[in-house]
């Protein structure tokens, strides 16, 4: 059975620095692409970024995102990282961690960034 726990999120100033992290478990976490998609409160998900399996090669971004957050993985860790830096009012949303392939995603984290 596929698992995925984010953790990380909390009450942060715009400006300011947050890291999230996603452990999952119940399948060869290497392989697989990971995702971290957000939702603030009236809007869609979104996704936010997308890291590859087998090294991780192909990042992807969204544009509200580019150049302020960066996606990693620790394979051995069977953990993957959302560093957020100059966080936004905007960025306030409900974070998740998705394994694409897997169909499965984390019970999200808050993440609210304050003006």
């Amino acid at each position: 059975q596929v698992q995925v726990v984010e953790s990380g999120g909390g009450l942060v100033q715009s400006g300011g620095s947050l890291t999230l992290s996603c452990v999952a478990s119940g399948y060869t976490f290497s392989l697989f692409a990971v995702a971290w998609q957000r939702q603030a409160p009236g809007k869609k998900r979104e996704l936010v970024a997308s890291i590859s399996g087998m090294g991780g090669s192909r990042i992807n971004y969204s544009d509200s995102v580019v150049g302020r957050f960066t996606i990693s993985r620790d394979d051995d860790k069977r953990t993957a990282y959302l560093q957020m830096d100059s966080l936004k009012p905007d960025d306030t949303a409900v974070y998740f961690c998705y394994i694409p392939q897997q169909n499965a995603w984390g019970q999200g984290t808050q993440v609210t960034v304050s003006s």
